[in-house]
């Protein structure tokens, strides 16, 4: 009986050790701008905050879509604050964590920082820290020039 009981609680610690490693360790780390564009608090017993981000990487392409776990009610009421801003998101990849109760995505945002809405002008852009304020216009594309054939050597 104490054998079986020794071997239940080797195993209940190594499970608990496994849990605290997948808790702590981070596979990866990054960054992510874009729009939070989706955010809400949900799970049936482990309630956390999941969220969806809208990246472009150019202007008139398909948003790729960056989804992701918040665990801190703090972090979450920061990016409930910046819904519909530009944001850039701090996050930590996690793996080995099983079921949804962690969270639904291994990515877990855990420092947000918020941009400056930029006034786009007719045809052009705005430079950050421009003395006027006034548009820029976007410059004129210059047409190739065809290369001049080199000698023969």
């Amino acid at each position: 009986m104490k054998k079986v009981l020794l071997v239940l609680v080797v195993l209940l610690m190594l499970v608990a050790g496994w849990f605290w490693i997948a808790l702590h360790w981070s596979y990866s780390n990054g960054e992510r701008a874009g729009w939070v564009q989706k955010f809400s608090h949900k799970g049936w017993l482990c309630k956390t905050w999941e969220g969806e981000l809208s990246m472009v990487a150019m202007p008139g392409t398909v948003p790729e879509k960056f989804e992701f776990t918040v665990l801190s009610d703090d972090v979450a009421r920061q990016i409930n604050a910046a819904m519909g801003r530009r944001v850039s998101l701090h996050y930590e990849q996690r793996v080995g964590l099983p079921g949804s109760c962690f969270g639904d995505t291994r990515y877990y945002v855990d420092q947000i920082q918020v941009f400056d809405e930029l006034p786009i002008g007719q045809g052009g852009y705005v430079v950050p820290g421009s003395v006027s304020g006034q548009p820029t216009p976007a410059k004129p594309a210059v047409p190739a020039q065809p290369a001049e054939p080199r000698p023969a050597q």
